[in-house]
């Protein structure tokens, strides 16, 4: 604990801003409803502004701007920008320096700006009331190629006016339309800033706490469906620690990830390209290797166990070669697809070899998932 005499000093805007605003919207929000009634379209408004917030955030700062997982045309880059303005979380190249460096050196408390070992809190606002690490705050270094985007560049400088005329602009324009004002700056305004603060401040704190990891077990990031429902698709946490590059978080077609399907919407408009996928053997392998680790731990500690670790170790052998194997045809299928040779007769006895290998890696998997279940509590 460190003596409150030797604490950094306190943002006192901050502590304003994230206090009178939870606040103002856990008080006035009820004593509106109980006066007035909700207007639908109020309610809808709010909605569409909270997720522009949010996907700015994640589409925008998140996998365009901090990861560069794909590249998007200077109308979307455009629209990101305002709505990391309207989403009041400091400029792109602020939010994505501190973003490099949580990602560079998660969970070191003394360089990730919010560790997660340094608790719930802080990580999810604390680290953003007081002046911890103040000597990198205006170091951008890290992100000399987010300095040549003029439109970044552009939103950093004029970052403060632009927060104002969106965050008040926005809710005067939409109350002036409704004819309803004080309930557009209720809930257009502070409602949906509170609710676009702690959605996004989760991704810091909860997806390092609550989930699985599945991919990795080096870091605190772990991956839950639920939170991905209140974050935009970034609670599979732990699959984007390792894979920071992918432009997706969610990989399977049931997982919520409404930010990858914007991204993938836009670039069947032009809007996006160069979206960055991570190798489907790699991502494989990554699993089934931390399957074997964390397994392999638990047979070292059971008695008379040298007959299981060797199977363990035989069956996780096989399947690794055998996901090399498959993903070495499946290549060579794909390109024949693309060329359409893949039904051409000279090509038929490669397509009895892919259907062999294919059928021999889905009994592997099996075998390994049945090997799991007879150690699964």
């Amino acid at each position: 604990m460190i003596p409150q005499q030797q604490k950094p000093p306190i943002i006192w805007l901050n502590v304003a801003l994230f206090t009178l605003t939870f606040l103002i919207a856990i008080i006035g929000v009820p004593l509106y409803l109980y006066f007035y009634n909700l207007d639908l379209t109020l309610v809808v408004m709010t909605i569409v502004a909270f997720c522009c917030c949010g996907m700015s955030i994640t589409a925008g700062y998140h996998r365009l701007w901090a990861h560069q997982s794909y590249q998007a045309n200077r109308f979307l880059r455009m629209m990101f920008a305002l709505g990391g303005a309207f989403a009041l979380q400091n400029s792109i190249l602020h939010w994505c320096a501190d973003h490099r460096i949580h990602h560079r050196y998660v969970d070191n408390n003394n360089k990730d700006p919010y560790s997660a070992k340094k608790g719930f809190f802080y990580s999810h606002i604390g680290w953003m009331l007081r002046q911890y690490q103040a000597s990198r705050y205006h170091d951008y270094s890290n992100c000399i190629d987010l300095q040549q985007d003029p439109i970044v560049v552009w939103q950093h400088k004029y970052y403060l006016l632009l927060a104002a005329i969106m965050n008040i602009g926005v809710p005067v324009v939409v109350g002036l339309l409704l004819g309803n004002l004080w309930g557009a700056l209720l809930f257009v305004g502070v409602l949906r800033l509170v609710l676009s603060h702690h959605t996004t401040f989760f991704i810091n704190s909860l997806a390092h706490k609550w989930g699985s990891q599945p991919y990795t077990d080096r870091n605190s990031a772990r991956d839950n469906g639920i939170i991905a429902w209140l974050t935009f698709g970034e609670g599979y946490h732990n699959y984007h620690h390792i894979f920071e590059n992918d432009y997706r978080n969610g990989i399977c077609w049931w997982q919520f990830d409404p930010t990858k399907w914007l991204i993938k919407s836009c670039s069947w408009l032009g809007w996006t390209t160069n979206l960055k996928v991570t190798p489907a053997d790699r991502i494989e392998k990554t699993r089934t290797k931390m399957e074997f680790m964390r397994l392999q731990n638990k047979l070292k500690s059971l008695p008379n166990n040298s007959a299981r670790l060797q199977q363990l170790q035989f069956e996780y052998e096989s399947l690794m070669s055998k996901i090399s194997d498959y993903y070495q045809v499946n290549k060579r299928l794909i390109d024949l697809k693309q060329k359409k040779l893949a039904n051409n007769y000279e090509n038929f006895e490669f397509m009895q070899q892919y259907e062999l290998i294919r059928q021999k890696l889905n009994q592997q998997r099996r075998e390994w998932k049945y090997l799991l279940q007879q150690y699964t509590v």
